[in-house]
């Protein structure tokens, strides 16, 4: 099947004609194609949206209009839920149980969640009780035209959390999917011209990122970045933002701990941990991929870990039988194996794992075992850098204070979690995290109401929640006098007064 670029309010090919073939991580079949597109294409896109938002083809619409637009949106993606989860599952790689009952069902419920926040941008009225006789309005502005460049691991729903409150705000935006995972995001920018969104308030140009993201960084005529990918790439995107002083949101890397309690209930636990690091192989950011341990319970735990783990089930993708999908890709298998060599290397044990599969179903997926160690300190590389992958570094403590210096002892503070039968010991945990979401007896739950973003290395500014919102409007305020307060002020200060 040939898929199209959104560009310039049409379905189109690369000025290039060139394409991209995808194929399914789990089986290596060919999926289809879609442009290849190049910068001038980008160029093309970025002009489309500039004369759409300078036109005020979509921010000049009531609040109230633009919620009907992501609501109607957010219907129609329920109503292709089927369709749409299977094409996450084969473009992603991920088991068909996640896609319908995670990706989807939660992109379908945030587009109407931000669809909902549209209200929130009316003006709000303030008196200014030190000037009597005047007032202000405080005015929420869409900033203008917003680039969204959105990773491979979570593709419609990442694209619903840049594209959501952007639109809601009455931005116009333009979306770069990753190279490999571009298709639901494309059938998202579908539903949304269904629903009624002028053509050139959406933009999505499929195509390899570095020459496209460089343009969307640097260029002049975008008012505002959100990106979601690894720290280092992160790093160039604000590099590359920082001559035209543009916004940013950035959702960059983690290393998150996961941290049990002497009174855990590890029935719990166990099952809550391996959910932590296992769901869609750990390609997440937030995965909670080191477990710090009491260190007197940390043999039952592993015992416990090991035996769980290795119920788990790698399959074919579409199987609702399937509990771990593949890698995306072969290049970024070999990059999970070479953590587990440094592993192993610097003294770490593989209590499970550790390995591919040799399942002949799965020969032609990147496949990865679900990888367990032990004997895992502090500073080692696995302890230290973001894998994204199925490995779980097991890291005993003697003291709650340890656990809080190693779980703060990374670049990174995006997430984690603390388990424990006492709430209000493990509140006083969590608050000594230095991190921007921690569960409690829980992970990767996401409320559509909650800011979600890092500390440190992890990030700039907040996904979802009305912060996410907030994040894609300027603020503005209005000053009324009413009575002709400051003119007396002004010739006191430094105009004459009148004869």
């Amino acid at each position: 099947m040939e898929w199209k670029a959104l560009i310039d309010g049409e379905w189109t090919d690369a000025a290039s004609k060139e394409k991209s073939t995808l194929k399914d991580p789990s089986t290596g079949e060919v999926l289809g194609t879609v442009p290849k597109c190049g910068v001038d294409d980008a160029r093309r896109a970025i002009d489309a949206a500039r004369e759409a938002f300078d036109k005020g083809v979509w921010s000049s619409t009531k609040p109230k209009e633009r919620a009907k637009v992501l609501h109607k949106a957010a219907a129609l993606l329920s109503e292709r839920q089927g369709d749409l989860s299977l094409l996450e599952t084969r473009n992603a790689g991920k088991p068909i149980r996640q896609s319908t009952y995670f990706d989807l069902a939660l992109a379908v419920h945030h587009l109407e969640y931000f669809g909902g926040l549209a209200a929130h941008l009316t003006p709000k009225r303030i008196r200014q009780p030190d000037m009597e006789g005047s007032y202000g309005t405080i005015l929420r502005e869409p900033m203008g035209v917003v680039a969204g460049i959105c990773p491979w691991n979570l593709p419609l729903l990442m694209a619903v959390w840049k594209a959501g409150p952007a639109l809601a705000a009455g931005n116009a935006v333009i979306l770069k999917p990753a190279s490999t995972t571009p298709l639901t995001t494309l059938e998202l920018g579908r539903a949304l011209l269904d629903a009624g969104l002028p053509k050139n308030a959406l933009q999505v140009i499929t195509g390899p990122g570095e020459a496209i993201g460089t343009l969307l960084s640097s260029d002049p005529k975008i008012d505002k970045v959100s990106f979601t990918g690894s720290t280092e790439v992160g790093k160039e995107v604000l590099l590359k933002a920082a001559p035209t002083v543009k916004r940013t949101t950035m959702e960059l890397g983690g290393k998150s701990a996961n941290i049990l309690l002497e009174d855990a209930d590890l029935d719990r636990a166990i099952d809550g941990s391996l959910f932590g690091i296992f769901l869609h192989a750990g390609q997440l950011c937030e995965s909670g991929s080191r477990l710090l341990v009491p260190r007197a319970t940390q043999d039952d735990v592993l015992r416990r870990l090991v035996a769980r783990a290795r119920e788990m089930r790698l399959g074919i993708t579409t199987s609702y039988d399937t509990d771990i999908g593949p890698l995306i890709s072969g290049s970024h298998r070999d990059r999970v194996e070479e953590y587990i060599r440094s592993g192993r290397e610097q003294g770490a044990h593989v209590e499970t794992g550790g390995k591919r599969p040799d399942h002949p179903e799965l020969k032609h997926g990147f496949y990865e075992e679900p990888t367990i160690f032990s004997g895992v300190t502090p500073d080692m590389k696995i302890a230290q850098e973001e894998i994204f992958g199925p490995v779980l570094a097991v890291i005993p403590y003697d003291s709650v204070d340890e656990a809080v210096e190693i779980a703060n002892g990374t670049i990174f503070g995006l997430a984690g979690a603390v388990w424990s039968r006492n709430l209000r010991k493990a509140t006083q945990v969590a608050k000594q995290l230095r991190t921007g979401t921690v569960w409690i007896n829980e992970y990767h739950m996401l409320s559509s109401h909650a800011p979600r973003g890092g500390y440190k290395q992890s990030g700039i500014g907040r996904e979802l929640g009305e912060e996410a919102l907030l994040e894609f409007t300027e603020t503005k305020h209005l000053y009324y006098d009413e009575e002709g307060v400051l003119t007396p002020l002004a010739r006191g200060l430094i105009l004459p007064p009148k004869e």
